[in-house]
C-alpha cells in the first residue's frame, strides 16, 4: 500500500489536489509531488469582484488563481483554472442570501463542498483518470472496509484540534469519502507553514482563508442585498412578552444569540432570541430564553456503520457540536415520529436554524464523525419555548 492507501506505486497513482492558492491545499500538492505521486492541480474561479483580486484572505479568485499557478510551476506539476462562477452563484450565493432573508444563518462553504468541491470537482477528477481528490481539509480518513465495499473509508477528527474542520465535511456522502484524501489530518497548522517554507513555495505566509470567502471586507448583508432585497425591509423589535421596543433596518443584521447593537435599551440585558421573518420582527429576550437542549435536523446525513434508523432505534449515544469552535458534548440521537433530533446532555445558547449540529463518536481528537443534519428548529426550556410560541401565533392569527 502506498500512503494514499493505494495498492500500487505512487507513480502510478493520479490524484488530482484542490489548490485553492493557499497554502494548506499548496503544500498537499507539494507533499505527494516530493512522495512520486503523478499529481495534477486544479483551481476553481467561484467569483470575480474588484474587492477580492488582492484581498488578504480571499480564495478562489485574482490573486489567489496567480498564486495556485505560481505553486504549481514551482513544484513541477500541471496546473489547470475552472471557472464555476455561475454554478457557484447558483448553488452557493444565491442559497446563502435566500437562507439569511428566512431568519437562518446558513454555512455557505458546506454547500460549495455539498456542490461545487466534492461533486463538480470531484466528477471532473474522475474524467482526468484520477485515482483520488486530494484537498487541504484538517480532517482525516482510514480504511473501513466492508465485505460489499473493501475501499470504504471513515472520517476522523484531525490531530490540529484548533484547525478542525470536520464540522464543515459533515455533508460528505460515502462515495465522496472514499475518494477523497486529506494529507493533512495528522499535521499542525505550524508544520505545514515550515513545509511550505522548505519548499520554497510563495505562499508560506500568506494568511489564512475567511470562512465566507466571496464576501468583500466582510460586509454579507451587501451581498444579501443584491440577491434579495426584501431582506432589509424595516421591522419590530420585540420582546417575547409582548412589548415593542423599538425598530429594525433588517432581519439580516441580526444573529440568534446577539447582544450587543440591538439599539434598544430597557435596562435588562438583552439577546436576540428568534428571528421573524414572515413577520419581520427581531424578537429579543433574557439570556436564558437562549439555552437549548433538543435540535431537529434536516437534510440529514449518516456515515455510520449501519443505517439511520438502525443505529438510532433506542437512541444513538454520541457527542455533538453545534459551533464549528465548540469541543463535541454528549448528546444522544433519536430517530421516531417527531422526526430526526438531538437532545444535548450541556444545553447550548445561542443555537440558529441553518446551522449544523454534527455527532461523533467521542470528544478527542481521534473521534469519528458520524455525520450530521442541518438545523431546522430548536427547543429551548418550557417558559421559554411556550412564550415564544404565543407570540408567534398571536401574530400569525393577527
Amino acid at each position: 500500500m502506498n500512503t494514499l492507501d493505494f495498492n500500487k506505486r505512487p507513480e502510478d497513482t493520479r490524484v488530482v489536489v484542490a489548490m485553492s492558492g493557499g497554502v494548506d491545499s499548496s503544500v498537499v500538492a507539494g507533499l505527494l509531488k516530493r512522495q512520486g505521486y503523478d499529481v495534477l492541480g486544479i483551481t476553481l474561479q467561484l467569483y470575480d469582484h474588484g474587492a477580492a483580486v488582492h484581498r488578504a484572505g480571499s480564495c478562489c479568485a485574482g490573486q489567489d488563481i496567480d498564486d495556485a499557478r505560481r505553486v504549481s510551476e514551482t513544484l513541477g506539476i500541471p496546473h489547470y483554472v475552472l471557472d464555476y462562477e455561475k454554478r457557484f452563484r447558483e448553488t452557493v450565493i444565491n442559497p446563502f442570501a435566500e437562507a439569511y432573508a428566512m431568519g437562518e444563518t446558513p454555512i455557505p462553504c458546506v454547500a460549495c463542498n455539498q456542490t461545487v468541491k466534492f461533486a463538480d470537482l470531484l466528477s471532473t477528477a474522475q474524467e482526468l483518470g484520477a485515482d483520488a481528490l486530494a484537498t487541504g481539509h484538517y480532517i482525516r480518513s482510514r480504511p473501513n472496509p466492508t465485505a460489499d465495499n473493501p475501499g470504504r473509508r471513515a472520517l476522523y477528527r484531525p490531530v490540529d484540534s484548533d484547525r478542525d474542520q470536520s464540522w464543515f465535511l459533515f455533508a460528505t456522502t460515502q462515495e465522496q469519502i472514499d475518494y477523497l484524501r486529506f494529507p493533512l489530518g495528522g499535521m499542525s497548522k505550524a508544520e505545514v507553514r515550515a513545509l511550505a517554507e522548505e519548499m520554497g513555495l510563495v505562499v508560506a505566509k500568506k494568511a489564512d482563508s475567511q470562512d465566507i470567502c466571496f464576501v468583500p471586507q466582510g460586509k454579507y448583508a451587501d451581498i444579501i442585498n443584491k440577491v434579495k432585497p426584501n431582506a432589509a425591509l424595516a421591522g419590530d423589535i420585540v420582546h417575547m412578552d409582548g412589548r415593542v421596543l423599538g425598530r429594525h433596518d433588517g432581519i439580516l443584521h441580526y444573529t440568534i444569540g446577539q447582544r450587543k447593537g440591538l439599539g434598544v435599551a430597557t435596562g435588562e440585558p438583552l439577546y436576540v432570541v428568534y428571528l421573524d421573518a414572515r413577520g419581520r420582527r427581531v424578537i429579543v429576550g433574557p439570556r436564558e430564553a437562549l439555552d437549548t437542549h433538543r435540535v431537529y435536523l434536516r437534510d440529514m446525513n449518516w456515515i455510520g456503520d449501519a443505517g439511520l434508523a438502525e443505529d438510532a432505534r433506542d437512541g444513538f449515544q454520541c457527542f455533538a457540536k453545534v459551533r464549528s469552535t465548540r469541543p463535541p458534548t454528549p448528546a444522544t440521537l433519536h430517530v421516531d415520529e417527531r422526526g430526526i433530533y438531538v437532545d444535548l446532555l450541556v444545553g447550548e445558547a445561542g443555537v440558529a436554524p441553518g446551522q449544523a449540529c454534527v455527532l461523533y463518536s467521542a470528544e478527542g481528537p481521534d473521534a469519528r464523525v458520524w455525520g450530521g443534519g442541518f438545523i431546522e428548529r430548536s427547543e429551548r426550556a418550557a417558559d421559554a419555548e411556550a412564550s415564544l410560541k404565543a407570540l408567534l401565533s398571536a401574530s400569525a392569527a393577527a
